[in-house]
């Protein structure tokens, strides 16, 4: 069986890089759908809000795990 080998340090920092890349355009995404159901909602479109929240917990989970992504692979470059 092939052991698992620590991340080199160049393509770690790269993953670490592009996940981050990736959380700012969610999180942009998760402002803009943020305002955009609420200002709907004070409009009186009350119908907004519930799809809004739950596009927002996905966001969420998404940024959540690409979090936990970085965790683990900045701590296999750190064994390194």
């Amino acid at each position: 069986m092939r052991s698992h080998s620590p991340l080199p340090r160049q393509r770690g920092l790269t993953a670490i890089s592009g996940a981050l890349a990736l959380i700012i355009l969610l999180l942009i995404v998760q402002i803009w759908l943020l305002t955009a159901s609420l200002e709907s909602f004070l409009a009186g479109h009350l119908s907004v809000a519930v799809p809004g929240a739950i596009a927002s917990a996905l966001i969420f989970l998404a940024c959540l795990g690409l979090y936990i992504f970085i965790l683990r692979v900045d701590r296999e470059v750190q064994q390194d």
